[in-house]
């Protein structure tokens, strides 16, 4: 009989555990928002200035880090549908081979909306789900501000110099994990690896083309609803 008892015990302690499992779950029709900060560096591979410019006139560019807000929809219990917004970034500009050590260039604003398409490892009452996402990034460049020392490269004694960078579409990949903290909360980190290339025009006239191709790394806290 104590046996019996027992076993019940346990067996209504475990459907407990199930129900407070399923309620935490991040299922088929939740939504859940992201709060946190997100860094990213440029991996940047830079063309020459196109001529007349010293040969080998190459820039780079610097990280920068900002609070990031996110979005998702769960489609099923796996798939679910992300968008990725924050601050705009800001990136410094600086000379790079045969001008390296020249001193900042300038300063542009970026704003890289990206949404995913995401697959979410486990079951959806898992405490730990790894996920894997493709998204397509807007990155939007704003504010380009050139310097007195890029004037000095590309027009000694001139006006002073500014630049624009275009405005592009690109492919991103995402690899991430949530960790749940409680029936509502999770902590949520990710890599996304972005394939961008731009083109910086100069007043001057010439040309300089960019391959960016960002990495980011993310850390915050995520909210059901």
């Amino acid at each position: 009989m104590k046996n019996t008892k027992t076993a019940m015990q346990l067996a209504v302690l475990a459907a407990m555990l199930g129900t407070a499992g399923g309620a935490a779950a991040q299922a088929k029709g939740d939504w859940t928002v992201k709060l946190g900060v997100n860094r990213i560096t440029p991996k940047v591979e830079s063309g020459n200035v196109s001529a007349p410019a010293l040969p080998n006139t190459k820039a780079d560019v610097n990280s920068d880090t900002k609070p990031i807000l996110n979005l998702a929809y769960f489609i099923t219990d796996h798939l679910a549908a992300e968008l990725d917004m924050g601050a705009p970034y800001r990136h410094k500009l600086f000379g790079a081979d045969a001008i390296a050590g020249t001193g900042q260039l300038g300063t542009v604003d970026v704003l890289p909306p990206t949404l995913f398409a995401q697959y979410r490892f486990f079951r959806p009452d898992a405490m730990f789900r790894p996920y894997v996402g493709l998204g397509v990034t807007y990155a939007y460049f704003r504010r380009e501000r050139g310097s007195a020392q890029l004037t000095a490269i590309l027009n000694t004694g001139g006006p002073a110099s500014t630049f624009s960078l275009e405005s592009k579409w690109a492919a991103s990949a995402q690899l991430g994990a949530s960790v749940r903290l409680s029936e509502r909360w999770s902590l949520d980190g990710g890599v996304i690896k972005t394939r961008l290339r731009t083109t910086a025009t100069y007043s001057t006239g010439q040309t300089q083309a960019m391959k960016l191709d960002p990495v980011a790394v993310n850390l915050g806290v995520t909210f059901k609803f």
